[in-house]
């Protein structure tokens, strides 16, 4: 995708992930600084949004983020296939990569909404003694997911590459393996 914003600017493609900061910055700052103040003083009595409730609205932000990923992915991957990129994974697709950026900014606030949801509920819910260790559990339990996925993306790459055919996980995001031979 075109990453320019001027003629002389573009951003770096590993910049893309700031949207994600970003939008998770302003979110927390917006709710305790200027909402959870408003609300209280229209209903006169403190306000705040259940943890659970949180981190629900979280896990649904997450999924409306990929529903707009998806979106993107096949606007960007019929553009491509349109504009004769098939075979080139190198291309640059005639489409602005800021198209990613509500993704990312709803990726944002779902961390917003359910991670930090989650850490208040350890503190709020769980005994004094077992509230810190179940906030190391949380951080290690995403550090053991993010590696068990990368050893299943492997996996699959492996297998599915077998005998010359087009792995599942090619370089080519535009190209799509209709069949394969390896019974997956």
């Amino acid at each position: 995708m075109d990453r320019h914003l001027t003629k002389k600017f573009q951003i770096p493609a590993g910049s893309y992930g700031m949207f994600n900061i970003i939008s998770l910055a302003l979110w927390v700052i917006l709710y305790d600084r200027a909402i959870l103040p408003m609300a209280s003083k229209l209903k006169g009595k403190p306000v705040r949004i259940g943890v659970k409730l949180r981190m629900g609205i979280g896990l649904f932000l997450t999924c409306m983020a990929m529903v707009i990923s998806a979106f993107v992915e096949n606007s960007r991957r019929r553009k491509a296939i349109r504009e004769g990129f098939l075979n080139n994974p190198q291309a640059v697709v005639n489409m602005s990569a800021l198209w990613l950026v509500p993704q990312f900014g709803l990726n944002g606030l779902a961390e917003a909404f359910t991670a930090i949801g989650q850490t208040e509920f350890f503190y709020s819910e769980l005994p004094k003694s077992m509230s810190s260790i179940a906030a190391a559990l949380f951080g290690l339990g995403l550090a053991v997911a993010n590696l068990l996925a990368s050893v299943v993306v492997s996996i699959i790459d492996d297998i599915t590459s077998r005998g010359g055919e087009e792995s599942w996980v090619s370089s080519n995001i535009t190209k799509v393996v209709l069949t394969s031979t390896t019974g997956f």
